[in-house]
């Protein structure tokens, strides 16, 4: 009586990934699916597909899914975050709120960002990145994805460079070699 109960409800995790590969690769942030028993991919277009997770790292907040269908997929271009400059424009997408497909405008407003040990050289924006863009790129005026959008600290738009995630992109697409891959 009186004394709040505690309710177990399965957790639905939301945020923005990018498709990094024709094979369906997506990466996105490690806290986007973490504790997720089944995971979902929503395409552009709005087709829902099944992905599964075959490489994590907690301490990037990094995480690649491989998606479960029929490809090719359609991968966003890449580019080079050692090319980035402070200054340049820059664009944040993903799914805010989850409101679906948004787009911000900003700027890097530095580089070589730490917000702890383990997360260094970040790139920070003032392009918005709002709940549910976490995991979702962040592409220059060219629609290149430079970035991975990671979080808000202390009011600070962060970003992972494509660099870092391509590295480890290929790490966790090497240990998980097979068919499909």
């Amino acid at each position: 009586w009186g004394r709040p109960r505690e309710r177990r409800y399965p957790t639905q995790g939301q945020g923005s990934g990018a498709t990094v590969t024709p094979e369906g690769h997506v990466v996105t942030n490690h806290h986007v699916i973490a504790g997720q028993q089944q995971i979902q991919v929503t395409l552009h277009g709005g087709k829902v597909l099944p992905a599964r997770l075959i490489g994590e790292d907690t301490l990037l907040d990094i995480a690649v899914l491989k998606i479960e269908g029929d490809g090719p997929f359609t991968p966003l271009k890449l580019g080079e975050s050692s090319q980035i400059k402070v200054g340049q424009m820059v664009f944040a997408v993903g799914n805010s709120f989850g409101l679906g497909e948004t787009v911000t405008q900003g700027i890097i407003s530095a580089k070589e960002r730490s917000i702890s040990d383990n997360q260094r050289d970040l790139f920070q924006t003032d392009a918005a990145i709002n709940p549910g863009n976490s995991g979702g790129p962040l592409a220059d005026v060219r629609g290149r994805v430079v970035g991975v959008n990671t979080l808000i600290a202390n009011g600070l738009g962060v970003a992972v460079p494509v660099t870092t995630v391509l590295r480890f992109l290929a790490d966790a697409a090497r240990d998980h070699a097979g068919p499909g891959y």
